[in-house]
């Protein structure tokens, strides 16, 4: 075989009639259809919908932009992720201004985007529908979860711009009807990092140690763009988590946002955001003087009334002479009757006295002194046989031990051994066994005699 040939009938690179330019790797391929591309395609617009987007740990964002016959890949770097004005989202309609460049790990192209915006007020109001959808079958719109406004507000917090005319209206209108103490939390309430910062400050009032009694989240009017921070998530999760109540004051009255549905009242206005939020002093003084006057006039009324009525009950009532006259009638016939019954009752009393002094005649007095004597003797007689020294006159002894305690049976005594005999003239000392003195005593002194007097 020929070396001008592969095995397969082919001819060498080299050896290709007119072709003697070198061969490329495929990094180099690929790099220089990056550089190729990027030339070409330094700056351009791209307007499809957004499909697959996912946002990475880094920051960066990646998705699919698309049409009806072809897709792009795009990426939105950290730095440019950070200053979108909106979230996106899968199935909006964008137009996306950036610059082509390939991935030659994957030989694909895709656009770096710089920047990213709704394509058209149409893309942005079919976005804010879906959010607001999305948001109310979570229960966030719900009636049930609104709350009364005070009716008098000690504090207001309001979160808002502190440059724009929007906290000066809600100042001066708080002034003219019911001055309060208000507390402004001054947010950026457009642009980039907007909705985070208003989220942040309702979240902020209601963890006050002394939360103010009523919030405002106000801005003034502008395009729906310039509105959209009050549409974001975070800042419609924040209104309607809030346990303080809110009035959503923002645009003018044809401008409506989802911050709108979250807050427990919607004002048109930021003016008519802080007439929502207190009454009329000036009417209240009035009314509370109207209600004082006219509960005078039903005081002096119900005064005068119960006057007639009782001077037409003293009419119909008896006189006095003639109410207490029965009375003092009884009063003079039990004052007549009283000395009759004292000396009736003092003369059936010395009678009682006379009877009960006969029946004490001397004889009875005397024969009652001779039984209880004979008594007294039959009692002193059974006390003096039951002495317990009787038995001891008549040659009895008493038994106990060096302690003193009584023996009564000889199994005692022989265990006590050292023992104390009581007769009537005295105590000595005993030992039971074998003969020989008894053993000195170890303490205390022998046992006192114990003279018990006669009862006769």
């Amino acid at each position: 075989m020929s070396d001008d040939f592969l095995p397969d009938g082919g001819l060498l690179a080299s050896e290709v009639a007119g072709d003697n330019a070198p061969a490329l790797s495929v990094s180099e391929l690929s790099f220089a259809l990056k550089r190729t591309v990027e030339g070409a395609f330094d700056h351009v617009r791209v307007r499809g919908e957004i499909s697959g987007f996912k946002r990475v740990a880094s920051g960066h964002c990646y998705f699919t932009l698309k049409d009806e016959a072809a897709n792009i890949d795009a990426v939105i770097w950290r730095g440019q992720a950070a200053a979108l004005r909106f979230r996106p989202e899968d199935g909006i309609e964008v137009i996306a201004t950036g610059r082509l460049t390939t991935y030659p790990a994957r030989s694909r192209y895709q656009i770096v985007v710089e920047r990213l915006e709704l394509a058209g007020q149409g893309a942005l109001m079919a976005l804010l529908d879906r959010r607001r959808q999305a948001l109310a079958a979570e229960g966030l719109f719900d009636e049930a979860r609104k709350r009364p406004l005070p009716f008098a507000p000690r504090t207001i917090g309001v979160v808002t711009s502190p440059t724009g005319a929007v906290i000066r209206d809600i100042l001066h209108r708080l002034e003219d009807r019911f001055p309060v103490r208000v507390v402004l939390w001054p947010v950026p309430v457009q642009g980039d990092g907007a909705a985070e910062k208003v989220a942040a400050a309702v979240r902020g009032f209601n963890a006050l140690p002394a939360p103010p009694d009523l919030l405002i989240v106000a801005r003034g009017g502008g395009s729906i763009e310039d509105l959209w921070a009050f549409n974001e998530e975070v800042v419609v999760r924040a209104v309607a988590a809030s346990a303080i109540p809110t009035i959503s004051a923002v645009g003018h009255e044809t401008d409506t946002t989802l911050c709108d549905f979250a807050a427990d009242r919607r004002a048109p206005t930021p003016t008519a955001a802080a007439e929502l939020a207190v009454p009329v002093r000036a009417e209240l003084i009035g009314q509370v003087r109207e209600l004082g006057a006219r509960a005078e006039r039903c005081a002096r009324r119900t005064h005068e009334r119960a006057g007639e009525q009782l001077q037409a009950l003293l009419r119909h009532w008896p006189a006095r002479e003639d109410l207490l006259a029965p009375q003092r009638q009884r009063l003079d016939d039990l004052g007549e009757r009283l000395p009759r019954a004292l000396r009736g009752r003092l003369d059936r009393a010395r009678g009682e006295l006379g009877h009960a002094a006969g029946a004490l005649r001397p004889v009875l007095l005397r024969s009652a002194h001779e039984r209880a004597k004979e008594r007294i003797a039959a009692l002193w007689r059974i006390a003096e046989a039951a002495h317990p020294e009787r038995p001891l006159r008549r040659g009895y002894a008493l038994v106990k031990d060096r302690a003193g305690h009584v023996l009564t049976s000889a199994a005692a005594a022989r265990e006590a051994r050292l023992l104390g005999l009581v007769f009537h003239d005295g105590a000595v000392d005993a030992t039971v066994g074998e003969g020989g003195p008894p053993p000195p005593r170890r303490g205390g002194p022998a046992p006192p005699r114990v003279d018990q007097p006669k009862l006769l």
